[in-house]
């Protein structure tokens, strides 16, 4: 029921976005230059969903800051209004507490760090109004974590709880917060479900027949569960893969 236009860095993907109904334009965010079709991009728009992959390493030279940094001025200039930022709760430290947001932030990798520094970045802008919301890992049909796990060795933190969301319900909270205007807020978004990640890796290994994953016990266990509570309660969202 919206009328989308979508960004690829991809010339591959134009073909996909059209078929899926979506104004297609190609678009990259370099480090000091913006792709010359941003201004159309954004031409009588009302809303913006930043949801770009840092893709950072520790070691790596790369400045999410900056390209969000540099796509500010045409967002000010356009008649976006209102931003989506599609975060991570990769923004909180692994410190084995139990997280709302009402906890502050405090990342402990570099892509937790960018990050949080884009959030505050785009909610300090007065020219739009700011949501944040903090996806878990991503599950989607033809994506699930077990793949990479399948057969590893020495895996740490067996006893962290997972904190993961499927792509159908990554939709629907973008979906609730647009059809329900709330702006200027924060939330966390994953599923209401935490075992161990031995225990659901393994399981799930077992239930796709892949080869088991194998843990290492001996090293202290750091990790968070994150609660979501708040986009129950103000989106009145409901899960639709609450056990994934």
């Amino acid at each position: 029921g919206f009328l989308v236009n979508g960004s690829t860095t991809s010339e591959d993907k134009i073909s996909l976005l059209k078929a899926a109904g979506i104004c297609p334009f190609l678009i990259s965010l370099g480090g000091n230059e913006i792709g010359s079709e941003m201004d159309l991009f954004l031409q009588n728009s009302a809303i913006l969903i930043i949801a770009i992959p840092p893709k950072l390493r520790s070691e790596s030279s790369d400045n999410f800051v900056v390209k969000i940094k540099n796509l500010l001025p045409f967002i000010e200039n356009s008649s976006v209004k209102k931003v989506l930022f599609v975060s991570s709760t990769s923004v909180y430290a692994d410190d084995n507490l139990t997280v709302t947001e009402a906890i502050n932030p405090k990342p402990n990798t570099e892509n937790g760090k960018q990050l949080l520094a884009t959030e505050l970045l785009l909610q300090n802008n007065k020219s739009f109004h700011t949501t944040i919301v903090r996806f878990g890992g991503l599950i989607g049909i033809d994506r699930h974590p077990i793949a990479f796990l399948s057969g590893r060795k020495n895996i740490e933190n067996p006893e962290a709880p997972i904190n993961l969301i499927h792509q159908k319900d990554c939709i629907g909270v973008i979906k609730s917060i647009i059809e329900k205007e709330c702006w200027n807020e924060t939330f966390n978004a994953v599923a209401p479900f935490h075992p161990s990640r031995e225990q659901y890796y393994t399981q799930k290994a077992i239930d796709l027949g892949l080869e088991l994953p194998q843990f290492n016990s001996e090293s202290p266990t750091f990790g968070k569960t994150i609660l979501s509570t708040k986009v129950e309660n103000v989106l009145g969202y409901t899960f639709s893969k609450p056990n994934l």
